[in-house]
Parts: C-alpha cells; sequence; structure tokens
C-alpha cells in the first residue's frame, strides 16, 4: 500500500465570520491511499485556531502516516490519538479504499435511494442587514430549523433579530438554535441566556469558554435553555476524562464534530457515554470540503437521528468539489445519479 498527503486550501466565497474573528480561507489536508488499481481518500479537517492538533508537528505526523501505512490500523490510530483530524482522515481512507465507489463509505439508504436528512440553516454573523438577509433566504428555502451564530455583534442587536423571526414564525413553525462559540464571560452568561430564552430557542452551544467545568456545570444545572457541548469536547480522548465530563457538567446536549473530537469511532463513543445518562445529541460538520462533509453524512444518517443535522453542501468555497450532495427544503440528499468530478484526485494532487 502506497499513502501521500496533499494540502488544500478552501476559499469562502464572502469572508465568514465568527466570534473568533473573520475567514477568508480555510486550510484543509486529504490522505489518498492507494493499493493496486484501487484507490481510497480521507480529510484531515484540521481548523486551525481550534482543532486540537493545531500544532507545529502537523504535517510531520502526517509524513509519519504515510510512511508507516502498513502498520496494522490500531497501532496507526493509537499513534494519532492526539491528532483527531488525521485520525479522521485516515478512517475515512480506509473505508473509501476498502469500498467498491471510494466516495460511498456506508451502504444505507441514504446512498441507495437518496432518503434524506434533515439539515438546519446556518446564519453566520455580519450586520444586521447582511443577517436578516440570510435568515430569509433560509426560510425561502424551506428550512425549518435555523442556527444563528452569535456574540460578535451587539448582543440587543442578535435579540432583535431573534424577535423579528419570532413576530413572524413560531418556534412550532421554526426552531431556532444559537452558537455563542464560548463568547460570553462566566460572569454575564446567565442573564444572557434569561434574555436569550424569551424567544423559545431549542438550544444554545457553547455559551462560554472551553475549559471552565465547574462555571458551566452551574449553568446547565439552572439554565433557562439547553445548553449544548461542542468545544468542550474537543482534546477529551481518554475514556475515564469524557466520563467524568459528562457526570459533571451534565448538559442538556452534545455536538459531535468528527474532524475535531477523532473520527467516527470517538463520535461514537461519546453518544454511548451520553446515551447512558440521557444526554441529547447531533451531529455538526466543521467546515470541511465535500470530501469530508460526504463521508460524515453518510455516516450520520446510519445513526438514526431524528433531529435537524448541523450539515450542508459545502456551498460557503468558492473552489469545493463538484459532488452529488444537494439540499431542497431544508433536507440533504445523496444523488445517486449524479457523479463526482472525475478530475477530484487530480485537483487534490496539484
Amino acid at each position: 500500500m502506497k499513502a501521500s498527503y496533499h494540502r488544500y486550501f478552501l476559499n469562502f466565497k464572502r469572508p465568514s465570520g465568527t466570534s473568533r474573528g473573520v475567514m477568508s480561507q480555510k486550510e484543509t489536508w486529504f490522505l489518498i491511499l492507494k493499493e493496486g488499481n484501487r484507490w481510497g481518500i480521507g480529510e484531515c479537517g484540521l481548523f486551525r485556531g481550534l482543532s486540537f492538533d493545531d500544532n507545529d508537528d502537523y504535517e510531520k505526523r502526517l509524513r509519519w502516516v504515510c510512511q508507516n501505512i502498513d502498520l496494522r490500523q490500531e497501532e496507526l490510530f493509537k499513534a494519532l490519538q492526539n491528532y483527531p483530524s488525521i485520525k479522521f482522515g485516515l478512517e475515512q481512507a480506509f473505508l473509501s479504499l476498502r469500498s467498491t465507489n471510494p466516495f460511498e463509505l456506508f451502504a444505507s439508504d441514504f446512498v441507495l435511494h437518496e432518503s434524506p436528512i434533515v439539515i438546519n440553516g446556518l446564519i453566520w454573523m455580519g450586520n444586521k442587514d447582511f443577517m436578516m438577509s440570510q435568515i430569509r433566504q433560509k426560510l425561502e428555502e424551506g428550512f425549518t430549523c435555523i442556527k444563528m451564530k452569535i456574540g460578535a455583534i451587539d448582543f440587543d442587536t442578535e435579540l432583535h433579530l431573534l424577535g423579528d423571526i419570532r413576530k413572524e414564525f413560531s418556534k412550532n413553525e421554526i426552531e431556532l438554535r444559537v452558537d455563542a462559540n464560548g463568547a460570553f464571560s462566566p460572569e454575564d452568561a446567565m442573564d444572557k441566556l434569561e434574555r436569550l430564552a424569551e424567544y423559545d430557542l431549542h438550544s444554545i452551544e457553547q455559551p462560554i469558554r472551553q475549559g471552565q467545568w465547574q462555571e458551566i456545570a452551574q449553568l446547565c444545572k439552572n439554565t433557562p435553555l439547553p445548553i449544548a457541548l461542542d468545544e468542550e469536547l474537543i482534546g477529551i480522548t481518554e475514556v475515564t476524562k469524557r466520563e467524568q465530563l459528562l457526570q459533571i457538567i451534565e448538559p442538556q446536549y452534545i455536538i459531535l464534530k468528527p474532524s475535531l473530537v477523532g473520527g467516527f469511532a470517538d463520535s461514537e463513543h461519546w453518544i454511548r457515554l451520553a446515551e447512558k445518562i440521557d444526554i441529547g445529541w447531533w451531529v455538526t460538520s466543521a467546515l470541511e470540503s465535500n470530501i469530508g462533509l460526504n463521508a460524515i453524512l453518510q455516516w450520520t444518517y446510519t445513526l438514526g437521528s431524528k433531529l435537524p443535522q448541523g450539515l450542508g453542501t459545502g456551498g460557503l468555497f468558492t473552489n469545493n468539489f463538484n459532488s452529488p450532495l444537494k439540499v431542497k427544503q431544508g433536507m440533504l440528499s445523496y444523488r445517486k445519479g449524479v457523479s463526482w468530478t472525475n478530475d477530484v484526485i487530480e485537483r487534490i494532487c496539484t
């Protein structure tokens, strides 16, 4: 077996804002496996500034994987415990290599019969007019669940936006989720949660920055609206520490980003631990290209969740890869009759 890696920069159609700043590019890496006349591909969705494995040794570790690709998979994955995005890329690549079609990793109704997945419509941060235009567009496109990034502009303006939505649509018509990306301080978080709760929200993601277990535990215990942990899961690789985190904080939900928590197997471990103590969950992408996103979608469908998932088609980028993924009426499907572009590998390798 031969392995190689390639870096690729995804360019945003429009600079996209979060509470951590504005992004115009998203760096990602691909692992290519070749064995005889078969090949497989996986995306290592590194997220600079957020990924646990964002360090100077990242490319060195990718090179090591390629040089040692003939080791047992268990050994490779163990060596990548502190490199979750590489571990996920390798997991995808092995699944891809073994599949008849390298882009169809799981034989489910999602791939075989175009059964859709319900997803949320994502609203990016910006000024009020920009955010309201996105909201109108998502509603016109048939989304029944909207997720709004908050924490980068004036909080009162964000509340007005939520109020404008609620004037037209009740919680039975539109489910609203907000994502603070850790923008609140522990001191003002409860006050903001109480104000947000007036708008019948489904949940809020990561109201304060990760690592403050006692503070977030108190918020989860007393919150007027459900809290979902997102960044809090990043870098927690030990089984006992995962159990400890969930038992101490007791969030209402956790959110699984396979690129950031170590892939499908690690995500499923989080799910099992959460379900033992009645914690809900859903899956979210982390700005992967359509290659990584496609793998996440196919895996997510096999989990059977009825909640809207935080997934899409990678339409934010100008240089993404054409794919069979299609969004219609707030649902995402895999069109069996539509081929991936034939030059995908060539585009990645050049």
